[in-house]
């Protein structure tokens, strides 16, 4: 199987010496931060959480890297922008109020306090504490690792398109480089160095993204005498498609999306941080209750931006003159792969020597969300069944050693899925969010917020979860056709994560409810009339 792009979709911009030395001093300054956060790491603790000791700041542009990645500039925008015109800004913006700001608000402070009074680092660990089910703790582990690949390996896919358009090379030279740093700097440095790098891409994320913005609106004003022509013309054509009085190149038939469908991709990715256990992750970190408010509106401030400009670049795909859409057609010449569309508008539309910051921008997306992930997934089986399990009785040395170890099995499996599909970076990632979002997101809320959910419902609600997501998408796959499946995958994920918030309630009112005890320390019982987590942060501040 031959995971080459087709060599008319490449374009005839040579490798450029200003984005070349500019991504050499980035990946350089990446490795210097993870040398300095091997000297801060010295237990599991540190090299997954940092120490839980991170400012509102680092770890609230750390969430936003880890939210936006090449997935969403490359695969989302381009694939929605395509599909639906400007109205795909919807997604930005409910991605910053219901996935970075809301979330924030009402998680950050339960799931801290509730996670060190369980002693939990983990989801996984989150479910055995709070519901008493090894069982489950396990399952949730496999699911973790095994769901967050094919997602991982979307975003390295993602990252690819733009930086063979860049630099002229090989998919596959693209992901060995992307992988090989990755890799080294998340498995030297671990969190206390990710979370930083994080707060550098972030910022090189926000200050790049309006850059790259007005870069493309100046573009496309100067061809058409105006922005708000251009707008208007973008639409026109957009309409035009609609009734098939334009086509998208003489071989391509154009299908808009179903307006349902559209809604179920806004609903999944802006609901999906919420259960995500990687994004969850962010809140174990954070060294005191004072700063989430903070975090929360850092946090949604930086994704509003990043997400409407990224939909909103993509909307300018219906501006491409025909011999530029030729570019992006798959081998079979009959259907665009509407992944190509951002890479060849970029590189159409930006001077050459700022390609170099809106490759730094992409990379710092997808490579913040990839060591989101490897750490995610890792812990999941080095602390969750391997020193859960397997081999408890390790010193912190060796179960370091295993944590870093696993890290890079995950990456390189990670690598070996996107050389081989790289076209399916929306369905990837749909199908992973669906899986795990689907099994994780009503335990863990009714976990925070509900005395009454049994353990018998919440192993109701993770199995429905992963049932419901990969039975309906499955069926589709093979009882329709892959094609149905990959269109369809937002809306089967979004189903896989409503339906368990029924069947929980359900099964919880006709099971055996949790032994007091376990529900009094989830909930601080005991610590009534004790000062607060706020308070003993602000004491050991002063300390």
């Amino acid at each position: 199987m031959n995971p080459e792009l087709p060599a008319d979709a490449i374009t005839d911009v040579a490798p450029n010496l200003f984005p070349l030395i500019a991504t050499g001093i980035f990946f350089v300054a990446l490795l210097a931060i993870a040398a300095w956060g091997m000297t801060k790491t010295s237990n599991t603790n540190d090299f997954f959480l940092g120490g839980r000791t991170l400012g509102p700041w680092v770890l609230a542009l750390s969430y936003g890297a880890a939210y936006f990645s090449a997935v969403v500039f490359i695969g989302f925008a381009g694939t929605y922008g395509w599909l639906v015109s400007f109205k795909s800004i919807w997604v930005g913006i409910m991605n910053g109020l219901v996935g970075s700001l809301l979330a924030w608000l009402v998680l950050g402070r339960a799931t801290r306090r509730m996670t060190r009074r369980l002693n939990a680092s983990t989801i996984p660990e989150f479910f055995s504490a709070r519901y008493g089910s090894s069982g489950m703790k396990i399952v949730a582990a496999i699911m973790i690792f095994f769901f967050l690949l094919p997602y991982s390996a979307s975003v390295f896919a993602g990252l690819t398109y733009l930086f063979k358009e860049v630099f002229g090379i090989s998919m596959t030279m693209a992901l060995t480089i992307i992988t090989a740093t990755t890799g080294i700097y998340l498995i030297v440095g671990g969190y206390k160095a990710a979370a930083r790098i994080d707060f550098l891409q972030g910022t090189i994320m926000f200050f790049g993204t309006l850059c790259m913005v007005a870069f493309v609106l100046t573009y496309f004003g100067d061809l058409f005498g105006g922005v708000d022509k251009a707008l208007s013309k973008a639409v026109e054509n957009y309409n035009l498609r609609l009734t098939g009085e334009l086509s998208a190149v003489q071989t391509n038939e154009f299908k808009p999306m179903p307006s349902w469908l559209f809604w179920s991709v806004v609903f999944m990715t802006s609901i999906a941080p919420w259960g995500l256990p990687q994004m969850a992750h962010k809140y174990y970190a954070i060294k005191s209750e004072d700063q989430i408010v903070k975090g929360a509106v850092v946090c949604c401030v930086f994704a509003t931006l990043v997400g409407c400009a990224a939909y909103f670049i993509g909307g300018f795909a219906h501006l491409l003159p025909e011999d530029t859409l030729a570019k992006t057609l798959t081998t079979d010449k009959t259907t665009i792969d509407v992944n190509m569309l951002v890479p060849v508008m970029l590189v159409e539309a930006l001077p050459q020597w700022f390609l170099a910051i809106v490759l730094l921008l992409v990379l710092s997306a997808s490579m913040s969300t990839l060591c989101a992930l490897a750490l995610t997934s890792s812990a999941a089986l080095s602390i969750d069944l391997i020193k859960g399990f397997v081999a408890p009785n390790r010193s912190e040395k060796q179960h370091l050693a295993i944590f870093r170890i696993c890290c890079g099995i995950f990456i390189v499996f990670s690598f070996l899925i996107a050389l081989f599909s790289p076209s399916w970076i929306v369905a990837l990632t749909a199908l992973s969010w669906g899986a795990i979002c689907g099994g994780f997101l009503a335990p863990y809320i009714y976990g925070l917020f509900w005395r009454g959910v049994t353990k018998a419902g919440a192993i109701a609600g993770l199995a429905t979860g992963l049932l419901v997501s990969n039975g309906i998408y499955w069926s589709l796959f093979f009882g329709k056709s892959p094609a149905i499946a990959k269109s369809y995958s937002p809306a089967v994920a979004s189903i896989a994560m409503v339906v368990p918030f029924l069947v929980v309630p359900i099964v919880s009112a006709v099971t055996r409810k949790l032994e007091p005890e376990r529900i009094a320390l989830a909930f601080g019982d005991a610590d009534e009339g004790a000062p607060s987590t706020s308070d003993a942060d602000a004491e050991s501040s002063k300390a």
